[in-house]
């Protein structure tokens, strides 16, 4: 048979896509749907002759097609025509025909037929096919050279005569009755009374049958959960061993000889079941009674039932697969009586162990993944035990589930759910975890379209095109969630919520519990199905697919209604009257869980937390009284059961720390007075001394006054946090309640000043509608908990009005207080002197008391064995780095132990004897897991101690072992959090005791330093440089301790510049730039104690310098333009720089250090000599550009025709330092003149750097009074323009020669602004200026210096009055226009020109967006997320008494500290005092979008 080629062109790379479509239709002849997907993919003619199987599979076409289209295009690429082999009504087959002629004359296994029949293989596909095609199906050798033999046979035999057959997946409800292999009856159907019962049996079987409804079974115990579902009733097992025989009798006696045997080889090596296979000594010699008598002694008659079912299925016998199960259901309801057919008795009870691992609480699993199906708007009313389940995801296949009375709608009234698709969840996984929020709100997963959403990719798929479409995607999702960094095996149950039946193979849903039971364990998977219809048809397919048993694992008799009631009943329990909140006018709200949902950076602390979860005279709530006791004073995180407990009658007071009164006082001082929407409290601690169980216990009395919330996860946003925290204060009330949040481990109060500022904008934001008189209730008090080896000098620093500290040292009152305690828990524990950090607070924090258990613990220590190790890890790390851990599940596999469901502390048990010093929290940072640490940091600290005293064990032999741990070190979200502490541990440095500043290295760092120097220290980085592969913080730790420890800049130079290669930002780059500065600082302190002169060292340390500079520049470039600087954190603190957002000047500052010591290296020339006057004018002159080095005099030596040379070479670079220097300078006046007061740490550094260089800048660069009187005298003729130089040179020394500058000296004296305005009024009358630049800049400055001198000393003779200064200023715009790059002159026209209440000038807009252009070139990136200050307000009189500057403003409240007027300046809250009201002119306008809109009469953007 042939076919004519289409009339296309002869070259197929010339075909179009449509010509490509063309051919495929008209000549190849596959389904439109399949050309079309070549048409949509803009597959060219050109593409298509390189395109191979794989690559058409990969469009989503059937590997029958793909293999025809392949066939035929490289018939096409051979130039030759397709001539079939084969008959021509093989082309004709549909693929159902050759289905049916490979079961019944190819007679292959039918699984591979049905292989055949999935991939679309009809007759014109499989004429095409090769024996490799098979293969890629999975079809075996044998088979498919079988299946080739007999398709090449057909030639030379006649047309078989194909007859329908069932498939294996019970689509077809009609039987054939023309097939030769169906006998010619079905086995007969035992009658209602059962054959061949004795008379007992009989009597015993009627007395069953008529057994009235009310009368019940005997009670039997609860059953083992191993042994869940395995229960019948007693007619069911009379019914099954009387007819079940019979049936499975008749049903092997329709097998031929041969058939009987292929059916003992599969009983033999069947494994689906929990038994074990049937001996094959057992099936020797048995005939088909004997046979089923076996079968149901071996398996029991339902499963040798289904057993037999399987085999037949494997043999094709779907004829008898067909009639067995159709008997086995007229079984069940002939042989069941009424009360037979009632549910498993204890199916409420499976259920519930099921749920919670043989418990009564939900706590079990930290989490729970569902995957559901269809629902009816009937059954989603008992679907409200979702509600309950802590759910990780939903995987949905409703598509109706998010319209109204579906599943998802329903839930999302209650609770919190953010909708995503499978397509979402790729990507790495830390990365996907925080995209989508994952664990802290549930995921609800649409795997199969939303309807709720009008868009054609969001339609339903029929299964054929999900499986194309969407079928990879929901197993990557599987994969996903399967992960152990997301989800712990053994931690997390997986439901399958059957709400409609599951019909066959060909269903997304089924395809979905493959992947789970590919990649989890069969005991995480159970099924919940809302009839038992439903789970038998899902239960058969399981066993016919996956051939797997999960009877044990499913629930089906409860209708949904007992389902809900039951998981509704399981603790924890939610009490009636919801959680409450205080509200305004001493009432109370109700907390929705929704709305808690939506908080989940907070944990909220209730009114009545802690109430009515539990019967409290149960035996239930006292043992777990007496597991949170003993956890606590353990060394367990406290929690707020531990307050409730010491509140209730009989019991003992919390004991109050000697600062609790303190503290109490302290908020509640600021929360009756509140000069903020937010206020910073700082409470300093030492580790381990109870600083954060301090806080808890404020926050726990003061529930009734404030909103409290603890602030669980300190990484997430501060913006978003923010938001939560307004959302808590407006909830269910028109009016703001106050908030009090705890911020634990918090290492820096500037991070939390950070969080201050965005809480106050979103409050205010919030607020900004509402009433003065709402004000003093809008108010966030930030209680912030900072641990910190000198608390008590942290405290001294800060304002005492706003702080406390906490330390190691109890009073005598509270070492009473504990020794009260421990007499009450003698009473109700057992041993509680094993309570040791309890015990090591009631000792005062005794060392010899520490020291003696951990000496005692590490008896006979042993660190070849692994508990040891890991013993050893945990105290180094808990010794080094706050709140570190190992999580259970990494400690697990370091240990070996195989993961055993239902149990947590096997660690523990496996750890002993050191156990004993061990605990397991719950850590709510990245998604929340369990981790292993050591009770107290104190007794980290001494095991360190005895291991190095007892055992010679040194902290960096086990931080090397911990290094060379590759477990540690694999990708993960836990793993990630390890490796953070362990980064932590090598590279956090502390703060020093007596300042702000910060230790040179880590603790750990120098400590090895101290003790085996460097080449221990270097192995420890080089190895860990090999684990954090993409981290640049350990290269550049390393190259930190290389320039400064050991001075060796080389190889300090290769690590920096290996860690700039790894990730290139400011810090790196700084790095780099700091080795250079190392090293020429090194050579200029050996070059001054050397007697010598040597020229090539100039050379050296001026490359060094060029190198320095040009780095600082590149880290200054990258601080300048990255996107969001925020989000940059300092690797390893570059040297000095090791707090976020820390980078905006210090590039610059850099620049000028290397400056200064290149100015100090020609100063130590010999022709440059200081001292020497004339030697430092021709210094001067040679860098002012005025002398070249030529003109310089020199003695006529070698070294100085040398140093001549070398000079020359380098010259362009020396001659521009002066000019960028300057730069810099200008550059700094405007960084500190507008940034806001409370400079951190790092520019108060950088502010003293700068003074310090600007000083050895006026003494290098201006002469002395006494050298300006020999010049001047020298040279009478030239006074005016000495006189105009030395006015100058005075205005620049005094940093009055910018417009910032002159900014500063608002709150200086007036004589001195009286003397620079003196200056520039004689520089006016001069009008002897370099250039235009030069007029228009002092004509600025001296439009300002009159404005200020005005405010300060108003009569002065040097005062221009209001319309001069306006006249002056207007000519300097018509000369700048409205592109000038500094915003100078638009900041003096909106100071003079902005109009009053009863003019318009509508020209203050153009100034407004000329300011607004200009900043945005010259000062955006230098201020950036930084705030700044407004030196003038607009005042309520006229002219330049309008104009109200801010130190005026200041004076008004001369009793408030410094410190507090700032906090008010920053949060707007002066705005709020009288005295400002009263002086200042109220603009009104709005924000939009960080944009302030002023309006007089029209809207002005500013």
């Amino acid at each position: 048979m042939s076919h004519s080629t289409p009339k296309l062109s002869v070259q197929i790379e010339q075909w179009t896509k449509e010509d490509v479509q063309l051919w495929l239709t008209t000549q190849v002849k596959v389904h439109q749907t399949y050309a079309e997907r070549f048409y949509e993919e803009d597959v060219l003619g050109e593409y298509l002759v390189a395109f191979e199987k794989k690559d058409i599979l990969d469009l989503g076409i059937k590997h029958g097609p793909a293999v025809k289209i392949i066939y035929y295009l490289e018939k096409l690429k051979q130039g030759s025509r397709f001539e079939s082999q084969f008959p021509a009504y093989v082309e004709q087959w549909t693929k159902e025909q050759v289905y049916q002629w490979l079961l019944q004359y190819v007679k292959i296994y039918g699984k591979n037929a049905e292989r055949l029949q999935e991939e679309d293989v009809s007759g014109d596909c499989l004429v095409c096919f090769k024996k490799q095609d098979f293969l890629d199906l999975d079809v075996k050798s044998g088979p498919a050279v079988k299946i080739v033999a007999e398709l090449r046979g057909l030639n030379s035999k006649p047309e078989p005569m194909l007859q329908p057959s069932l498939h294996t997946n019970h689509d077809h409800k009609d039987s054939p009755t023309h097939l030769k292999s169906q006998p010619s009856s079905s086995p007969a159907v035992p009658a209602n009374q059962p054959e061949s019962l004795s008379r007992e049996e009989l009597v015993k079987y009627e007395s069953r049958k008529v057994q009235t409804p009310m009368e019940k079974a005997p009670q039997k115990a609860p059953p083992k959960p191993e042994m869940l579902g395995e229960e019948r009733t007693h007619s069911e097992e009379i019914t099954d061993r009387l007819c079940a025989p019979t049936l499975l009798q008749k049903t092997l006696e329709h097998l031929v000889k041969n058939e009987q045997k292929t059916f003992r080889f599969h009983l033999r090596h069947l494994k689906m079941t929990c038994h074990e296979s049937i001996a094959q000594s057992k099936l020797e010699d048995k005939d088909t009674t004997d046979l089923a008598d076996l079968m149901i002694d071996h398996y029991g008659s339902q499963e040798a039932l289904r057993v037999t079912v399987v085999i037949l299925d494997k043999m094709c016998r779907c004829d008898l697969v067909r009639d067995l199960r159709s008997s086995m259901g007229h079984l069940k309801l002939q042989c069941r009586s009424k009360e037979d057919l009632r549910r498993e008795a204890n199916q409420g009870d499976k259920l519930k162990n099921l749920l919670t691992c043989g418990g009564n609480s939900l706590d079990s699993y930290d989490r729970f993944v569902v995957v559901v199906n269809k629902s009816s708007p009937e059954q989603v009313e008992y679907l409200q035990f979702l509600n309950k389940l802590k759910l990780f995801c939903v995987l949905d296949f409703d598509p109706n589930s998010a319209v109204p009375g579906g599943l998802c709608h329903s839930y999302r009234e209650a609770r919190m759910a953010n909708l995503h698709t499978p397509s979402q969840f790729e990507g790495q996984t830390e990365v996907v975890m925080k995209n989508l929020n994952l664990c802290r709100q549930t995921s609800w997963v649409f795997c199969n379209g939303r309807h709720d959403l009008d868009s054609e990719s969001q339609r339903e798929l029929d299964y054929k095109n999900w499986l194309r479409k969407a079928c990879r995607n929901v197993e990557q999702l599987v994969s996903f969630i399967c992960k152990p960094e997301v989800l712990l095996h053994g931690r997390t149950l997986i439901v399958f919520l059957l709400l409609s039946p599951v019909h066959n193979e060909k269903d997304p849903v089924f395809d979905t519990y493959k992947a789970f039971y590919k990649h989890t364990e069969e005991e995480s998977i159970i099924s919940i199905c809302e009839s038992q219809s439903t789970y038998e048809k899902w239960r058969d397919l399981i066993q016919r697919q996956c051939e797997c048993d999960i009877s044990k694992q499913s629930v089906s008799e409860l209708t949904l209604s007992e389902v809900n009631g039951t998981i509704m009943a399981l603790g924890p329990f939610n009490r009636a009257s919801g959680r409450l909140l205080p509200s305004s006018d001493s009432s109370s709200v109700v907390l929705k869980q929704k709305d808690e949902d939506f908080m989940t950076a907070l944990d909220i602390l209730c009114l009545n937390q802690c109430e009515n979860v539990y019967d409290e005279k149960s035996s239930e709530f006292h043992d777990f009284k007496i597991k949170v006791e003993e956890e606590f004073f353990r060394g367990g995180k406290v929690k707020w059961w531990n307050f409730y407990y010491c509140e209730k009658r009989k019991a003992k007071p919390f004991i109050k720390r000697d600062k609790y009164e303190n503290l109490m006082k302290m908020i509640k001082f600021h929360s009756k007075d509140p000069k903020s929407a937010c206020m910073l409290l700082n409470l300093f601690h030492h580790p381990g001394c109870g600083g954060t169980t301090l806080a808890m216990h404020v926050m726990w009395d003061l529930r009734k006054d404030f909103r409290c919330a603890v602030l669980k996860d300190n990484t997430l946003p501060k913006a978003e946090v923010a938001l939560q925290v307004r959302k808590l204060m407006m909830l269910e009330s028109e009016k703001p309640s106050p908030v009090l949040l705890l911020v634990d481990d918090s290492k820096e109060t500037e991070n939390a000043q950070y969080l201050v500022t965005c809480i106050h904008k979103a409050v205010v934001e919030d607020c900004s509608s509402r009433t003065v008189d709402d004000a003093p209730n809008c108010q966030v008090i930030i209680l912030n908990c900072i641990r910190s080896h000198s608390p008590k000098e942290q405290y001294r620093q800060h304002s005492t009005t706003e702080c406390q500290f906490i330390t190691t040292s109890l009073t005598q009152k509270e070492q009473e207080d504990f020794e009260e305690k421990l007499q009450e828990l003698r009473k109700t524990h057992t041993k509680p002197e094993n309570f040791y950090t309890f015990m090591i607070m009631k000792s005062n924090f005794d060392q010899t008391y520490i020291d003696g258990l951990a000496h005692n613990t590490l008896e006979n220590f042993d660190m070849s064995t692994n508990k040891a190790q890991l013993f050893a890890f945990l105290a180094l790390l808990n010794t080094y780095v706050a709140e570190s851990e190992i999580s259970i599940s990494l400690s697990e596999d370091f240990l070996g132990i195989k993961m055993r469901f239902w149990q947590e502390d096997n660690v523990l048990d496996r750890m002993k004897p050191y156990s004993n010093f061990l605990i397991i929290d719950t850590i709510e940072e990245r998604g929340g897991y369990k981790g292993i640490r050591i009770l107290h940091h104190s007794i980290a600290s001494a095991c360190l101690e005895e291991m190095e005293k007892s055992y010679h064990l040194k902290v960096s032999e086990i931080a090397m072992a911990l290094l060379q741990c590759d477990l540690f070190f694999k990708t993960g979200v836990v793993r990630d959090t390890l490796m953070l502490s362990i980064q932590r541990m090598l590279i956090e440095r502390q703060r020093k005791k007596d300042g702000d500043e910060r230790e040179t290295f880590s603790p750990l760092v120098e400590k090895i330093h101290n003790q085996q120097g460097r080449q221990t220290i270097q192995d420890i980085f080089v190895k860990a440089s090999s684990q954090f592969v993409v981290s640049a913080s350990i290269p550049q730790a390393l190259a930190r301790y290389l320039y400064i420890k050991e001075h060796d800049f080389p190889e300090a130079l290769k690590w920096a510049e290996k860690a700039k290669k790894i990730k290139e930002n400011p810090y790196t780059a700084d790095t780099v730039g700091q080795v250079y500065k190392s090293n020429l600082k090194s050579n200029i302190q050996s070059e001054k104690q050397s007697t010598s002169c040597n020229p090539e060292d100039l050379d050296t340390n001026i490359k060094l310098s060029i190198n320095a500079i040009r780095a600082f520049q590149r880290a200054q470039d990258l601080a300048n333009t990255q996107d969001k600087p925020e989000e940059e954190t300092a690797d390893d603190d570059s040297e000095d720089c090791p707090t976020k957002s820390s980078y905006s000047v210090y590039g610059y500052v850099g620049v000028l250090e290397i400056a200064f010591l290149v100015f100090e290296i020609l100063g130590r020339l010999p022709f440059f000599k200081e001292g020497d006057p004339l030697r430092k004018r021709y210094l001067q002159g040679f860098l002012k550009k005025m002398m070249p080095i030529t003109s310089v005099y020199k003695e006529d030596n070698e070294i100085n025709k040398r140093y001549n040379e070398i000079i020359k070479d380098h010259e362009r670079f020396l001659l521009n330092l002066k000019t960028e220097v300057k730069e810099i300078f200008e550059l700094f006046d405007c960084y500190f003149t507008y940034i806001k007061g409370n400079l951190g740490e790092f520019d108060s550094k950088n502010h003293r750097t700068v003074c310090g260089h600007f000083e050895k800048y006026i003494k290098l660069f201006f002469s002395s009074p006494e050298e300006k009187r020999s010049e001047r005298d020298s040279n009478p003729k030239l006074n005016l323009k000495m006189d105009i130089e030395e006015r100058r040179g005075f205005l620049e020394e005094m940093h009055a020669d910018t417009f910032a500058g002159i900014l500063q000296y608002m709150d200086k004296p007036a004589e001195e602004v009286e003397k620079i305005t003196e200056y520039y009024v004689f520089l006016q009358q001069q009008q002897q200026f370099i250039n235009q630049k030069q007029k228009i800049k002092e004509k600025i400055n001296y439009i300002l210096s009159n404005i200020i001198l005005h405010l300060l000393k108003p009569k002065s003779k040097y005062v221009r009055n209001y319309k001069q200064l306006s006249a002056l200023l207007l000519e300097t715009l018509q000369d700048v226009g409205l592109g000038h790059p500094f915003p100078d002159p638009y900041y003096l026209a909106l100071l003079l020109f902005w109009p009053t209440s009863t003019q318009e000038d509508t020209e203050i807009r153009t100034y407004v967006n000329a300011i607004r252009s200009s900043s945005r070139k010259r000062l955006s990136i230098l201020f950036r997320k930084r705030s700044t200050v407004a030196h003038f307000y607009l005042g309520k009189q006229v002219g330049l008494g309008r104009l109200v500057p801010k130190p005026k403003l200041d004076e008004c409240f001369g009793e408030i500290r410094r410190n507090a007027l700032a906090q008010l300046w920053r949060n707007g809250d002066i705005f709020k005092e009288k005295q400002i009201i009263s002086r200042l002119h109220r603009v009104n306008g709005t924000i939009e979008l960080g944009e302030v809109f002023a309006n007089y009469d029209v809207y002005i953007s500013a």
